[in-house]
Order: C-alpha cells, then sequence, then structure tokens
C-alpha cells in the first residue's frame, strides 16, 4: 500500500480541542510518524496542507444504511438485491460527508461490512448490529394490526430488521444467532419508537429479566448491548440491566441522567432525524401515525441533552435518518450548538464514539499506532463547525490510508 505524508497542516486534537502545527506520515492503514518537521519517505506521495487542518474521520454511532427509504411499507417490497445497491449509495456518500467509521443500529449485516472491507463499496467500515431484538407489539415490530400471526410461545418472527422475540429463552437465541452471524454490537428496543406501527412512545418494553439475558449472551462474546429508549422508566430498567449506551433518549429527566452517568452508560442523541421527519417526511411517505408521534419527541431533544451534559454523562453522536433524508446527516453537527460547543461536538463524533465502540486506541485520534482515518479540511471546524457540512471544505478523505475522496488536495 502506498504511503501518503501530510506536510505543514494544523493537526486537530479533538480530545484537547486544539491544534498544533505539524506532519503526519501514513504507513499502509496506520499513522506512522507525527513530526513538527515535514516529513519524507520513500516512494511516498507527499501532500502538502498548507496550514489547512487535518482531524480525525467523523465516527456516526446510530445509522441505518440498510433503510433505504423512509416509506416504511415501500421498503417491505424491495428486493434485497436493490437495497443492497441502494445501501452502497449511501455509504459512498456519508465517506463523502467525512464519515469514515459507522455503527449501524439495525439493519446491515455481515455481508454489507464485508463488501466494505473487501473495496467492493467504497463507504465507512461498519460496526453492525444485524437484526435488533424487539417484543412483540415493539418498535421493531412491523407487521400491520391486521397480521393474525400465530402466538405459540416458541416463535420467533424474524425479518431482515428485526427478530421480534419473546421471554428469556427466545431473546437468548436470538441473541446468539446474530453474535454467530458477526454481529458488534446487540440492539435492544426498550421502548415505543417513532416509525413503528402499533406502539406509542412511552409504551415500556422487554421485561429486565429478558434485558439482562441479551446483555448476558452479548458479553459472553465480549461485546456490549445498546438499547433503544425514550421514557426514564425505559432508560432505568436498560441501564439497570448492563446496557452500555442508551438510543435517543428524548424523554430522560435528571435522576434517570444521574444513573447513567454513575453506571458509565452512554447516551447516543439523534436529533436531526426529528426535525427532518417533521419538515418532509409526510411528503416521503413516512406513514402517518408516525408522523403524528414525532411530536412527543422532537422538542424535548435539546432540552434531553442539556440534562445529560448536567449530570455528567458521556455523549456520543448519532444521526438515525432513513433512505431519502439521509443527506442531511452532517446537520446534527450544527443543530447540536445549542447546547454544546464546537469543540464538545467533534469530541463526541470523534473520541466518545470511538470509546462506544471500544476502539478509542485506533479511531477518533491522529496518533502514532492509530487507523489512518483522516480529513483534510479547508477551513477551521473549532471557530465554525458548519465548514463540515460544505463538501467542497472537506478537500480529502483518507480511509485506512486510503485516499478516497479528493477534491484538489
Amino acid at each position: 500500500m502506498a504511503t501518503i505524508v501530510f506536510n505543514n497542516c494544523r493537526i486537530l486534537d479533538t480530545a484537547a480541542g486544539s491544534y498544533r502545527e505539524g506532519s503526519v506520515r501514513l504507513d499502509g492503514d496506520r499513522i506512522a510518524e507525527i513530526a513538527e518537521r515535514p516529513l519524507r519517505a520513500d516512494d511516498a506521495r507527499v501532500i502538502e496542507g498548507r496550514g489547512r487542518v487535518l482531524m480525525p474521520g467523523l465516527i456516526d454511532a446510530h445509522v441505518h444504511a440498510s433503510i433505504t427509504t423512509i416509506n416504511i411499507a415501500a421498503l417491505a417490497a424491495k428486493p434485497a438485491s436493490l437495497i443492497a445497491l441502494e445501501a452502497a449509495e449511501i455509504l459512498r456518500r456519508m465517506l463523502s460527508r467525512g464519515f469514515t467509521t459507522v455503527r449501524d443500529a439495525g439493519g446491515s449485516d455481515h455481508g454489507l461490512a464485508e463488501a466494505v472491507e473487501q473495496g467492493l463499496v467504497e463507504g465507512p467500515r461498519i460496526f453492525y448490529s444485524g437484526r435488533v431484538l424487539s417484543q412483540t407489539g415493539g418498535h421493531g415490530d412491523f407487521r400491520p394490526r391486521a397480521d393474525a400471526a400465530p402466538t405459540c410461545a416458541c416463535t420467533i418472527h424474524s425479518s431482515a430488521f428485526s427478530h421480534v422475540a419473546d421471554g428469556v429463552a427466545a431473546v437468548r437465541r436470538a441473541a446468539r444467532e446474530e453474535l454467530r452471524r458477526g454481529a458488534r454490537q446487540i440492539k435492544i428496543m426498550a421502548s415505543g419508537g417513532v416509525a413503528s406501527p402499533s406502539d406509542p412512545v412511552w409504551n415500556l418494553q422487554y421485561s429486565s429479566e429478558e434485558m439482562r439475558a441479551i446483555v448476558e449472551e452479548a458479553a459472553a462474546w465480549r461485546t456490549y448491548a445498546m438499547a433503544h429508549a425514550y421514557t426514564p422508566e425505559a432508560i432505568t430498567r436498560a441501564v439497570d440491566a448492563g446496557v452500555r449506551t442508551i438510543e435517543h433518549g428524548n424523554l430522560i429527566d435528571r435522576a434517570t441522567a444521574d444513573k447513567m452517568a454513575a453506571r458509565g452508560a452512554f447516551l447516543v442523541p439523534t436529533l436531526v432525524t426529528y426535525f427532518v421527519i417533521d419538515e418532509i417526511g409526510s411528503a416521503l411517505g413516512f406513514p402517518a401515525e408516525s408522523q403524528r408521534k414525532v411530536k412527543d419527541v422532537l422538542h424535548a431533544g435539546l432540552a434531553s441533552v442539556e440534562i445529560a451534559k448536567a449530570a455528567g454523562v458521556e455523549i456520543g453522536f448519532g444521526t438515525d435518518l432513513l433512505g431519502e433524508t439521509h443527506d442531511q446527516q452532517s446537520r446534527e453537527l450544527r443543530i447540536r450548538r445549542e447546547v454544546f460547543g464546537a469543540a464538545e461536538i467533534l469530541r463526541s463524533a470523534t473520541v466518545t464514539n470511538a470509546r462506544i465502540l471500544g476502539e478509542e486506541a485506533s479511531l477518533g485520534v491522529v496518533a502514532e499506532g492509530a487507523r489512518a482515518d483522516l480529513l483534510l479540511i479547508d477551513g477551521d471546524p473549532l471557530a465554525d463547525i458548519t465548514v463540515l457540512e460544505q463538501p467542497e471544505r472537506i478537500t480529502g478523505v483518507i480511509k485506512a490510508g486510503k485516499l478516497l475522496i479528493d477534491r484538489g488536495v
């Protein structure tokens, strides 16, 4: 693999929220050397930074690359081959926006992740959850109300997106199946949600015993569980069961946030998706009942991250966009300015998310030995984070030591 050298850059330390002048040499897929002086290497491609910012690639900890349309009914009618090709294009565009790693929160599998690793699909590396785990009538149960399914206790209803499983034995089996298929973490639906047809947002889902069983199975594979949860009751039950990350959390209260902080649980807010669905969901075919449910959580989103921040909860970065709305991924950065400074936002999308993934030594940092996932930025994201919403200002995207997006570096 060719060596790349970046000379005379402003290297962004997202943990400290500061710059240092220097040069960086890549060797294969790793950062080999960082120095204050210009670097040279035999047969290296030398890129002059000319004072541009060199920063870690961004990480989105909540995506659904394989939910390729916001019209859920239309998605169910699509062949898997078409969905795979559409997902590949969604991933390519994520990479072009500077996201070099994503955690897929349901729907994508080992095949899509392997296609990225092999270079068949040009996109961010994927930490995939596989199928989510949902109780009957839960947020992962998209069967229409009229579906009179068998109620045999031994049945697990599986789709491309979820395992609908009830009872400790069934959820253990469902979790084991996804772990067997290589899931990097297990996703639990712990409360009602917006997109699902039959459950109000406040609905409390999965018993403590079921969630503990899922967490136990994940721990046996040296990984963790993440939980979709909105209300204090759902968040508390998940955290008590040992869940590592709470997704969304829009209706959290201070006591629950304090518990999360004490247990070391992370919060991954996904504010942008509610704004986008509220604005254009109906025009794109988002179900009417789901469109109404957006109102239950939209305006609570910013307040929830204020509560979590005040309690000392570590806050990651996620977007949860669906289908046609993925192009607004970077808008999450701007929305968070209502609560956070630029340095805090960038930290959440790099260092904190790397910790969530268990990859803090390899991702989210510009450091010797780390993965060579880098962005070359024409602008100062600490002064104006919206430069990351402007593709032309992201002049280079490097993933695993390869310059995959070149806008005139």
